[in-house]
């Protein structure tokens, strides 16, 4: 235990997502020992972000105008939505240049053990979203986890009888992996996958 202003700084820090208390402890020493200059840029960069940034009106995204960028953009296809946990799987898909359609962000997954049910998430903005016919296809990019695989399937049920098209990514073996390390679901999932090849 430290004293004061450091202690606090400390457990702040161990707060967040993916920080434990070394992590922590690393971190307040290196602000301290850091130049005034870079905490103050950190600082601005934290009030910035906080008094900028939101949410996309229409799906979820961050978004410093009432649209992100990607709702915004006229070239991107409204017929197909891809259905997300997180703005960071936005990104994700982004950096792939694969999908050139909309996106839809839930803001989390179905997870009764942390409390989060389906009227925690985002699922009536998308059913919303569906009402108007515009969205032919919906693509569930759920994590591959349980959360994720209970979120798609409660989806799954929801919007197959409005007749869309609904898909899965599919999930399987990472490029360099090698099989004896794939868990089961993982394999299975590899195999449920497969493609034809073709001469």
């Amino acid at each position: 235990m430290y004293e004061g202003a450091v202690q606090d700084l400390i457990d702040e820090l161990g707060r967040l997502p993916g920080v434990g208390p070394k992590s922590a402890q690393r971190i307040a020493f290196h602000i301290l020992a850091a130049d005034p200059t870079d905490v103050r840029r950190l600082v601005d960069a934290l009030t910035e972000v906080k008094a900028r940034v939101r949410f996309c009106e229409q799906c979820g995204n961050v978004a410093e105008e009432d649209l992100c960028r990607i709702c915004r953009d006229p070239r991107r296809s409204a017929a197909v939505l891809c259905v997300v946990e997180e703005p960071k799987d936005v990104v994700a898909i982004e950096r792939t240049r694969e999908f050139r359609g909309r996106y839809h962000v839930l803001g989390g997954a179905i997870n009764p053990i942390a409390g989060v049910g389906p009227d925690d998430l985002r699922i009536k903005d998308l059913l919303t979203r569906l009402a108007d016919g515009t969205v032919t296809e919906v693509i569930l990019a759920t994590d591959p986890n349980v959360e994720g695989e209970a979120t798609a399937t409660y989806l799954a049920r929801l919007l197959v009888p409005m007749g869309l098209t609904i898909s899965r990514l599919a999930s399987g073996l990472p490029v360099g992996g090698d099989l004896e390390y794939a868990d089961e679901v993982t394999l299975g999932r590899a195999f449920e996958g497969r493609r034809r090849i073709s001469a």
